[in-house]
C-alpha cells in the first residue's frame, strides 16, 4: 500500500491495479510478465501499484468486480475503472497503458483533482484489506455457529435416540438378574438366550449411533483414520446377516442374498465397511413394512470394482430427494416420527468416498429402494 508521503506528492501519477489469477499453471508466468512490464515503466513521475489476488482465497471479490473470466487486470484508480481479461493481458496492457497516462494528463485540473485521486487509491486499498478481513471473520463466525448447532443436535440425539435402546437393554439385563436371584423365575434357557441377544443387539445399536455422531462431528473436510487391509466381503456380509436374523424375523421379512463364491477381496477398512452395511440394513429393516422383502447382493463389476447392493420393497424415496438424503441431518418429512437422526447416510458417503468408491440410490415411490456402493478390488 502507498504511504502518506507518496500520496501527497503533487504531480505524481500513480496507477492502482488488481490482478486476479486462478490455479492454472500459466498464472505465475502471467504475474511475472505483468510485473516486469510495469517495473520498466516506473519513473520519478509515474508509479504503478499492483496487487495480485488469488481467486480461491478471496472468491467474494469476483462478484464485487463482476468478473466473468480470469486472468483479469483491473485499473481501479484513477477513475474510471477499466478491466482487461483474457490470455493476452500483457499485449492489452501495452495498448491501454499509454491511453491511461494520456487521459490522466489531459484532466482539466490535474494538481487539485489528482490529489483526490491519489487519496482515493489509499482508501481503496484499505477498503480491500478491510473487505478481506470482514470476509475472513464471517467465515469463522459461520463455522462457530455450525459447531454450536451441531452441539445442540448431538445433545438432542443423546436425549432422544439413545433412550429407547438403553431402556430395552436395561430391561433385559434386569430380567436376567432377577432370574439369577430366583432360580424358579426363568426355567426356559431359550428365553434367557433371547434376553441376552436382545441386550447385545441394543448395545450394538448404541455403539453404532455414538460412532456415527462422533464421526459426523469431525470437520467435513477432515480425513478418516483408515486401517487398510484385504477384506473378504462375502464373509463380512454373512456375519452381519447373522446379527440381523432376529430383527428380520420380528417383522416377518423375507431376506434374500446373493453372495457368490470366489469373489476377489477388496481393499478396505473392515470396521468402516461393516458400519456402512449395518447402516443400510438398519434402514431397510426400519422402512420395509411387515412381510416385506429385503436383499443383500455383491456384484463383481470390473477388475477394479466390487459393488454391494442393499435393497427393499418399502416406501421408496422421491426422485428430487435422492441426493439430499446423503446430506447431514436431512430427513424426509414422512420419517420425522421414526427413530433416527438423519446422519447415517452422510457418514456412509464419507466412508465410501474415503475408499475411492461411490454410493447412490435407485428408488421409486411405492416400489422400494436400491442402495449401491462400490469398493476397489484388492490388487
Amino acid at each position: 500500500m502507498l504511504n502518506r508521503n507518496e500520496l501527497e506528492l503533487n504531480g505524481l501519477i500513480v496507477i492502482q491495479l488488481l490482478l486476479f489469477v486462478d490455479e492454472r499453471p500459466g498464472s505465475q508466468e502471467t504475474i511475472e510478465k505483468i510485473r516486469s512490464y510495469l517495473d520498466s515503466l516506473d519513473s520519478p513521475l509515474c508509479l504503478n501499484h499492483l496487487q495480485v489476488i488469488e481467486i480461491k482465497e478471496q472468491p467474494h471479490l469476483l462478484e464485487h468486480f463482476r468478473l466473468v473470466a480470469t486472468p483479469a487486470l483491473i485499473k481501479i484508480a484513477p477513475e474510471p475503472r477499466h478491466t482487461l481479461a483474457g490470455g493476452n493481458l500483457v499485449n492489452q496492457l501495452e495498448k491501454w497503458y499509454p491511453k491511461w497516462i494520456q487521459a490522466i494528463q489531459e484532466q482539466e485540473h490535474p494538481s487539485e483533482e489528482f490529489r483526490e485521486e491519489l487519496q482515493g487509491i489509499g482508501y481503496s486499498a484499505e477498503l480491500l484489506r478491510l473487505s478481506d478481513e470482514i470476509f475472513r471473520l464471517k467465515q469463522e463466525n459461520e463455522k462457530l455457529v455450525e459447531q454450536l448447532n451441531f452441539k445442540d443436535q448431538v445433545m438432542a440425539m443423546l436425549a432422544h435416540d439413545l433412550r429407547s435402546p438403553l431402556s430395552a437393554a436395561s430391561m433385559a439385563v434386569e430380567t436376567l438378574e432377577i432370574a439369577k436371584q430366583n432360580p424358579k423365575g426363568l426355567k426356559d434357557l431359550q428365553i434367557e438366550d433371547q434376553l441376552l441377544q436382545q441386550a447385545r443387539n441394543q448395545l450394538r445399536m448404541i455403539n453404532r449411533m455414538i460412532t456415527d455422531i462422533l464421526q459426523t462431528s469431525k470437520n467435513k473436510d477432515s480425513q478418516l483414520s483408515m486401517q487398510w487391509s484385504r477384506l473378504n466381503l462375502q464373509s463380512l456380509c454373512y456375519e452381519i446377516i447373522e446379527q440381523y436374523r432376529e430383527s428380520i424375523a420380528e417383522k416377518s421379512l423375507l431376506l434374500e442374498y446373493d453372495l457368490p463364491q470366489g469373489l476377489p477381496a477388496v481393499y478396505a477398512d473392515s470396521d468402516l465397511i461393516r458400519q456402512v452395511i449395518i447402516n443400510l440394513l438398519d434402514n431397510s429393516i426400519k422402512y420395509t413394512p411387515l412381510n416385506g422383502k429385503i436383499s443383500l447382493c455383491i456384484l463383481h463389476r470390473t477388475n477394479q470394482k466390487m459393488q454391494v447392493t442393499v435393497a427393499d420393497n418399502g416406501l421408496g424415496i422421491p426422485q428430487e430427494k435422492q441426493e439430499l438424503i446423503f446430506e447431514g441431518h436431512f430427513r424426509l418429512q414422512r420419517d420425522q416420527a421414526k427413530d433416527g437422526y438423519g446422519i447415517g447416510l452422510a457418514v456412509c458417503r464419507k466412508i465410501i468416498r474415503a475408499h475411492y468408491g461411490q454410493i447412490w440410490v435407485d428408488s421409486e415411490l411405492g416400489k422400494g429402494s436400491f442402495f449401491h456402493f462400490t469398493l476397489p478390488v484388492y490388487q
